[in-house]
């Protein structure tokens, strides 16, 4: 564990999917750390310093060496904290979980959200469909476990925070149903049971700051259609 306080030290932002995942894993492992709200329209020099490739969060910084990337930063807790393991111990789970997680980054992050936030009609509904296909192979891989690991949280279920907490917001937003009972039953009791876990929770966001931010992102594109 770390010794102090200090040494562990999370950069994020309030409405984060990608912070929110990092906080998911620390309070699994029960590591304290200091958490540092970010301003993206005036970043701090700790973040342009710590993360000069990308300049966006989270990054985190154990014994003052900085690492980006959520699902990066993830995996180092799990294998620098060792109770409460993330990732499965079997190699062929371990690099299942891996897939499954970029999955996540790779084919809903970006389309769930161009769903809602794109100026163009046309641009919008290539990525509904792109967002219910690949909520489909996950409706598939959930089957009937609780979590993607099985009983406990684990990798898959932490890169889903998005899929869970984020994806109902913004699809209340504008309206749309992306993530429904009715057309993804195992994936919606999958979130449902994810952001009512105690340690889940605890690590969210405030809801209605993070709607209202949301919201008005939203109304102020709308206006410009």
């Amino acid at each position: 564990m770390a010794s102090s306080q200090e040494e562990v030290t999370l950069l994020g932002v309030i409405g984060s999917p990608f912070a929110c995942r990092v906080k998911i894993a620390l309070k699994l492992k029960g590591v304290e750390y200091k958490y540092v709200e970010e301003n993206l329209a005036n970043k701090s020099d700790l973040l342009l310093k710590s993360n000069p490739v990308h300049k966006k969060v989270p990054v985190f910084i154990h014994n003052e060496k900085p690492i980006a990337e959520s699902l990066v930063i993830v995996e180092y807790i799990d294998e620098t904290w060792k109770n409460n393991p993330i990732l499965p111990s079997d190699p062929y789970q371990r690099a299942l979980a891996r897939f499954w997680s970029k999955f996540i980054d790779d084919k809903i992050v970006g389309a769930a959200w161009n769903a809602v936030f794109t100026v163009d009609e046309k641009e919008r509904e290539k990525n509904v469909v792109e967002t219910y296909e690949a909520l489909q192979f996950l409706e598939n891989e959930i089957k009937d476990k609780k979590f993607f690991g099985g009983e406990e949280v684990g990798l898959v279920d932490i890169a889903g925070v998005y899929i869970a907490f984020w994806v109902p917001l913004i699809q209340e937003i504008a309206g749309l149903e992306l993530l429904s009972s009715e057309k993804f039953p195992k994936l919606y009791k999958w979130s449902q049971e994810f952001v009512n876990h105690p340690i889940v929770k605890e690590s969210l966001p405030p809801r209605d700051p993070v709607f209202a931010f949301f919201k008005g992102r939203y109304e102020s594109l709308s206006a410009s259609r």
